[in-house]
């Protein structure tokens, strides 16, 4: 009637490596890296005449929730107001470990001339003290796995609500992209 099956390792260690490559395969899935602004430090202004122009530091918190680090080149991030460039911040090349979080400091150089254009919604702004602001960002770069580097782009677009006094961060809304690219 029935046969006798006996317990083969054989198959057992074949099953097993099959489970485990399931595992890593679904906990390897890149996902979307997140980024908070924490902090915004007012470090000089600069006389630009007949403006002002502002220098400061921006506080982003970044976490790469993926299971292989990230090495990224440099780039920059383009700051708006009111549907104008305002500035930048340069963002240098790094690198940063799986599964982590890092604080970046951003140097930012916001121009005078630009926010005096748009004066009127400024000083409206500086009495409700709410300020919004946009940036942009793309980042380029390579994660490792094993020996193989797969290069990737993330698109970050950011709207912030600042407080122009103080400048602490009220609300902000980030949402950002992953571009994972197969080499051939």
């Amino acid at each position: 009637m029935g046969k006798n099956r006996k317990f083969s390792w054989g198959s057992a260690l074949v099953g097993a490596a099959a489970a485990a490559a399931a595992a890593l395969v679904i906990s390897s899935k890149p996902r979307d890296p997140t980024f908070h602004l924490i902090s915004i430090d007012l470090t000089s202004f600069k006389l630009n005449f007949p403006v002002l122009d502002a220098e400061m530091i921006l506080t982003v918190h970044v976490t790469n929730p993926n299971v292989v680090p990230i090495h990224y080149s440099e780039t920059a991030m383009s700051i708006f107001y009111s549907g104008s460039l305002l500035g930048s911040a340069p963002v240098q090349a790094g690198s940063q470990p799986p599964r982590s979080c890092q604080l970046l400091r951003l140097p930012a150089r916001l121009s005078g001339l630009q926010l005096a254009h748009h004066a009127k919604k400024f000083l409206a702004d500086v009495g409700r003290r709410e300020m919004v602001l946009d940036s942009t960002v793309d980042i380029s770069g390579a994660a490792k796995v094993m020996c193989w580097g797969h290069k990737f782009k993330v698109h970050v677009d950011s709207h912030v609500i600042v407080d122009p006094v103080y400048l602490d961060v009220i609300d902000q809304e980030n949402q950002s992209k992953l571009e994972l690219f197969v080499n051939s």
